[in-house]
């Protein structure tokens, strides 16, 4: 065969890869209610907009279903909040078990493949230990972020893919972890494609209500401010490169729209 000829189909085979690679999507996506609180004073989230204006925010869990694989974006609240509620309408609050949400997709914590979150603050990693076998997908910079008392922020026993940026999920493209420091030092957010609602960009806590993204407003409690300004362009970026939406997590109103599991997107 010419040297031509080679090139030509080597060239057709990368094209007919990258065409598969982009049409790639999950099979499911659930939406999970995670716990819920009122706090007294926006402010520290919108600075100097509303000052001592309460706000309800909510906690929001994900579940992914990709071929015969599971994979959670992130655990929320401890499910022992559950069981022990406050009565501080301040505090956060559960209505459901997260183990409970699964039960109702129809599956158990032990049939999770794969386990990340945004960040390891509490109401994002109350429930790691519920999937102890689950290979947990965090970013370096994260893993090794101490908690104020110096402890670590997860079992040094749990199973974990320390991760230096942008991560594949399944190899198809069709589950992005992607690096959005600046709320912590490791902050990731997770784009998913599924065929029928298209793109969806999970935010983390690198936006908490559309207000902020809509003025690109940093929180005062992020570490750092610049960081956090170039991971909200670069999501709205990836946004407009894939035409999707944003899904932020603690916003309420938007949560109000959405279908909750045991329903699911497609």
């Amino acid at each position: 065969m010419k040297s031509w000829h080679v090139a030509a189909a080597l060239l057709a085979l990368l094209l007919i890869t990258r065409a598969a690679y982009a049409e790639a999507t999950a099979d499911r996506l659930y939406v999970v209610a995670c716990g819920e609180r009122t706090a007294p004073d926006v402010s520290p989230w919108t600075p100097g907009v509303n000052v001592g204006q309460p706000i309800d925010f909510v906690d929001t869990c994900y579940v992914i279903k990709h071929g015969k694989d599971w994979m959670v974006w992130d655990t929320g609240l401890p499910d022992a909040i559950y069981s022990r509620p406050s009565t501080d309408p301040s505090a956060w609050r559960r209505t459901s078990t997260l183990e409970g949400e699964l039960a109702k997709i129809g599956i158990k914590p032990a049939e999770v493949k794969y386990l990340a979150v945004s960040h390891t603050h509490p109401d994002h990693i109350g429930n790691v230990e519920l999937f102890p076998q689950a290979m947990l997908l965090v970013q370096q910079a994260e893993y090794d972020w101490p908690n104020q008392d110096g402890s670590p922020r997860f079992k040094e026993s749990h199973p974990v893919t320390k991760l230096q940026g942008d991560h594949d999920v399944f190899g198809d493209g069709s589950v992005m972890i992607l690096s959005t420091p600046g709320h912590t030092p490791g902050h990731q957010s997770l784009l998913v494609r599924l065929s029928e609602t298209g793109a969806v960009l999970l935010s983390g806590d690198a936006v908490h209500l559309k207000s902020n993204w809509d003025a690109r407003r940093v929180p005062s409690i992020n570490v750092d401010k610049a960081k956090s300004s170039a991971s909200m362009q670069r999501m709205a970026e990836v946004m407009a490169q894939n035409d999707a939406q944003l899904w932020i997590n603690h916003d309420k109103p938007q949560s109000q729209t959405m279908k909750h599991a045991p329903d699911y997107y497609q």
